[in-house]
């Protein structure tokens, strides 16, 4: 997340993954708990921070939101893809943001998968046209990455059944308020914490 709050705040230099990984694992290294919200560590970067913080006996809370919202949008996604075979994930933000897909979207993403891997409804070996078209695999679902003016940061899971569809959508404004709540619970949490804890609908929900 902290480049997605620096496109919302007006940082020049956002954080990227490559200087994020290294700072975590030399504070887990210290033994020290971390609070982590950068975009783009992926669900293997967080697999080997898991093993290390375990091994160190520390805490690592990671979320690409920590918004309560995002939070209750994720927990709804996960308790519908249990239930459904058809999902897309679309993520929305300001043209000038780097990362794709965002930190909440990646997320999201790899939280449904980790549920099941929804079904396609054409192979990509039997697509016709650009394959890229159909947005990038990301845990085996699909996502797509919108980047234009006016977005903020937006994230929309959409279901898709027979006859009818379930979309779910979090839209953020231009304050760092929303986060704030969010923030403070995981600093509180993360004290009591052994290994990676991935999202913070995993506080809130206690999953």
């Amino acid at each position: 997340m902290a480049s997605e709050a620096a496109a919302r705040f007006g940082a020049e230099q956002p954080l990227r993954p490559t200087v994020v990984g290294p700072h975590v694992r030399t504070a887990i290294e210290a033994g020290v708990h971390v609070v982590v919200g950068s975009s783009g560590l992926t669900a293997e970067d967080y697999a080997a921070l898991d093993a290390l913080a375990r091994e160190r006996g520390v805490g690592v809370i990671a979320a690409g939101n920590f918004s309560v919202m995002a939070a209750a949008l994720s927990r709804a996604a996960a308790l519908a893809a249990e239930h459904l075979d058809h999902w897309e994930i679309i993520d929305y933000a300001s043209a000038t943001k780097p990362d794709v897909p965002s930190g909440t979207a990646r997320e999201l993403a790899e939280s449904l998968g980790a549920v099941r891997a929804p079904e396609q409804g054409v192979a990509e070996a039997d697509l016709i046209g650009p394959p890229e078209a159909r947005g990038a695999d990301v845990a085996g679902g699909r996502v797509h990455s919108v980047r234009l003016p006016s977005f903020v940061v937006s994230t929309e899971v959409v279901f898709g059944g027979d006859g009818e569809r379930l979309t779910l959508r979090h839209d953020a404004g231009a304050t760092p308020d929303p986060y704030t709540a969010g923030t403070l619970l995981a600093v509180r949490r993360v004290g009591g914490t052994v290994g990676v804890r991935r999202g913070l609908d995993s506080l809130l929900f206690d999953r």
